[in-house]
């Protein structure tokens, strides 16, 4: 496996074991792949799905399709260092793709596809934008949207039959430098996808060998997740982690997973799934969601690790996890945390496995008021728990600064900072951007502070709320409102909202209700739960909501990723408002 201790014996992504090639004769880096568990015939990838049979991909089935899809490339004129946007829907011809580009020494860079959840006009206008900026060479989508997207980008557009006729034998393995550009991974949202995140080889193995090591990985590990292969934690964590390490991936389609939770806990159960990563939401969309007759005599005391990562960790996420399923064998010892980003290619920090997240209980009020994470009792009424991040991985370190740069000291809430030997290159083709100061420290644009050595995240720059004199963070306001009774969980929005007469930033609240709730008086039933926001939000923080607007299903617009896209939302509010 690779760790710090077999570091050495890694080159690029193209020594994973997965891809190992028997054939000594054959041109590629695959000969240099370190002993250990290479069974061509152990499981790779296990693809389950809600309504059909698990499809068992092996190893040397993988490295079959892959080459396969490389000769394809080929065969259409893709070469090295050339990009190539794979935007599919989530199976196994994305994943043929990503490795095939690879294999021929292009730059893959994983893509969503135009779903209902996305405005088709700004997905068209960025990625027209993204093939302008970015010199992509081609892209690789399904056979229905391929005509679509190929009327409005200035590159080629290859669907999947295409590939599928153009397929030979044989293919030139790329040989390349461990400094090279491996892959982009492209930052998620409804605005900025062109910004791509260039990624060497060098980069990306050094961060799978410090996160096994901080997950204390094990050959016997098997890692089951839905998440999306576009997004960081997906695409490391969930996909290019297991393979290279060659422990079998139990994957599914993340819009399977959010029809049907309870899939992601039987493929738990039924491939004894060890490892499982999840953003904050999905702690309470799967105790919400999976009913118990559902996840009755469902083991999943396999987990050695269930890691929160991508949002602002929640304490009562995580408790309600637990107590819906502690009947099925999870445990405060399976909770973990990551803070993580795509610039540094993931993983930032990591808690350690088996034991649970430290807790620090703050006084809320010196939180947003003095910027200090002041100890306080738990009892307290201004008590706020803020769950461990953990510690950095090897090889990365972290700071936190105020806002002229200065180093802050232990419990100062300010801006994270980020150096490592798993940073990103550069922001590709984008001169433009400078995302290193002149010592190499990275701005994540996230706030937190450090106590005791461990990180702890409390927001974003971007998204804070000057209130009064107060700093506001939404997230914890949009945790209040989506436990109110008639607010369709996870669909609520807070922002600020400048007021010139006031001078200072007003707090506006959107969030869906849902319709069942309302009964026969809808009138009564909306001014109700508009009153108990206001009243909750007041009670538990100290500010005052100063627009309450209730809105039906689907108005919230959301990122490619599936967040709240607070200023897409914002903005679409003040249209509203002055239209």
């Amino acid at each position: 496996m690779l760790t710090l201790s077999s570091r050495n014996t890694y080159h690029t992504l193209l020594d994973a074991a997965v891809l190992k090639h028997t054939d000594a004769r054959a041109e590629t880096s695959f000969s240099r792949v370190p002993t250990g568990d290479t069974n061509p015939d152990a499981p790779a990838i296990i693809y389950v799905a809600s309504d059909a049979e698990p499809i068992h991909v092996s190893r040397r089935d993988f490295r079959a399709r892959a080459e396969r899809y490389a000769a394809a490339l080929t065969q259409l004129g893709v070469q090295a260092r050339d990009l190539v946007v794979v935007a599919h829907t989530q199976n196994l011809e994305s994943i043929e793709a990503f490795w095939g580009a690879l294999l021929i020494g292009a730059i893959p860079s994983m893509f969503p596809t135009l779903t209902e959840k996305l405005d088709p006009d700004i997905y068209m206008a960025n990625m027209a934008e993204l093939v302008r900026l970015s010199n992509v060479r081609a892209i690789l989508t399904t056979d229905t949207f391929a005509p679509q997207l190929a009327e409005r980008v200035a590159c080629p557009v290859y669907g999947s039959s295409q590939i599928t006729a153009a397929q030979a034998n044989g293919v030139h393995y790329a040989n390349p430098a461990p400094d090279s550009v491996a892959f982009l991974q492209h930052s998620s949202g409804t605005t900025g996808l062109q910004k791509g995140v260039a990624l060497s080889h060098k980069a990306v193995l050094n961060q799978l060998a410090s996160y096994a090591d901080a997950l204390c990985l094990r050959e016997d590990d098997v890692i089951v997740s839905w998440l999306p292969l576009y997004h960081d934690m997906g695409l490391i964590a969930g996909f290019i982690q297991p393979l290279v390490q060659g422990i079998p991936l139990v994957l599914m389609s993340p819009f399977d997973w959010v029809s049907h939770p309870v899939l992601l806990l039987k493929a738990i159960q039924t491939y004894r799934g060890t490892l499982c990563w999840l953003p904050n939401f999905a702690y309470n969309h799967l105790a919400a969601r999976v009913r118990p007759r559902d996840s009755d005599g469902i083991d999943l005391s396999s987990l050695r690790a269930v890691i929160n990562c991508s949002e602002p960790v929640r304490y009562d996420s995580h408790q309600r996890f637990v107590e819906r399923f502690a009947a099925n064998g999870v445990t405060q010892n399976t909770l973990s945390v990551s803070y993580a980003m795509a610039e540094n290619t993931f993983a930032v920090t990591q808690t350690p496995p088996g034991t649970p997240p430290t807790l620090d209980i703050v006084d809320r009020l010196a939180l947003s008021s003095s910027l200090q994470a002041v100890v306080i009792e738990p009892n307290h009424e201004r008590a706020v728990v803020q769950v461990s991040c953990g510690t950095p991985i090897t090889g990365t370190s972290v700071k936190v600064v105020d806002e002229r740069g200065a180093a802050l000291p232990e419990r100062c809430v300010g801006e994270i900072m980020v150096k490592s030997d798993c940073m990103l290159t550069e922001y590709y083709m984008r001169s433009d951007l400078h995302p290193f100061d002149a010592e190499g420290w990275y701005r994540t644009g996230d706030r937190g502070y450090i106590a005791k050595g461990e990180i702890y995240i409390v927001g974003r720059s971007k998204d804070l709320i000057i209130h009064a004199g107060k700093n506001v963070y939404p997230q914890d306001l949009e945790a209040i409102v989506n436990q109110i009774a008639g607010i369709h969980a996870g669909r609520a929005v807070a922002f600020g909202v400048p007021d010139e007469r006031e001078g200072t930033e007003l707090i506006a609240i959107v969030a869906e209700v849902d319709s069942d709730h309302f009964g026969d008086d809808e009138a009564g039933a909306r001014k109700a739960i508009s009153s108990a926001i206001r009243q909750q939000i007041a009670r538990q923080t100290d500010v005052i909501v100063n627009f309450v607007t209730l809105v039906d299903r689907g108005w919230l617009i959301k990122t490619s990723s599936g967040k709240i896209a607070r200023g897409a939302n914002r903005q679409k509010w003040l249209d509203e408002r002055n239209g």
